[in-house]
């Protein structure tokens, strides 16, 4: 959800900078502003117990970061890392509650927005129970195509890294690299340039 930083800034945002890999806030941190991303891109990941990260969300400019949680009483269950030096526009958890009370109009927006991310995490539970990686890296291309909108008779340039890959559907970053050249053998999908075309 981008909301206009012109009305963001009249309610007491403020921009603040972070460099690539800063860590934005922890797991166990209590959620206090709602953050949009103004400039670079940041990562939601998480660990497991043995260490392995697992990566969440990629979000670039003119998104919004976790939001969903200023509804509730609860801490992050996910860190939040700059992935590229970005900045943010941050405005306290009550000043953005209080533009929603007064907004029905962008309250609707955030609910869009919710409901979105929950049929995203939906969807991704569903490709990480896939058992073999074809089906998992499939299903995340076959996603994210349709979420950006274009036809599938249209190449679409996957915005992820293998080892992005890798990180969100819970397989090694090698396991990956053969899939995917598996998958260009038999023409499910095109390398161009080290960039993967669906």
């Amino acid at each position: 959800m981008k909301i206009d930083e012109h009305l963001l800034l009249s309610h007491g945002a403020i921009f603040q900078d972070y460099e690539a890999k800063e860590t934005i806030f922890f797991v166990g941190d209590t959620p206090r502003y709602y953050m949009q991303i103004t400039q670079g891109s940041v990562e939601l990941n998480n660990f497991l117990e043995d260490g392995k990260e697992v990566m969440v969300g990629l979000f670039s400019e003119g998104n919004s970061i976790a939001e969903s949680l200023l509804f509730t009483d609860q801490l992050y269950p996910i860190n939040c890392v700059a992935k590229t030096d970005c900045t943010l526009l941050k405005l306290d958890k009550t000043s953005f509650l209080e533009i929603l009370r007064n907004d029905s109009a962008l309250a609707m927006r955030a609910l869009e927005r919710l409901s979105a991310d929950l049929i995203y995490y939906y969807n991704i539970q569903t490709i990480i129970a896939e058992s073999q990686p074809v089906s998992k890296i499939k299903g995340l291309l076959d996603y994210y195509k349709a979420y950006s909108g274009i036809k599938n008779n249209h190449p679409f340039k996957v915005p992820f890294t293998r080892q992005e890959i890798a990180k969100i559907v819970g397989l090694r970053v090698e396991t990956v690299i053969r899939t995917i050249k598996k998958m260009e053998q038999d023409c499910m999908l095109a390398i161009k340039e080290r960039k993967i075309y669906y």
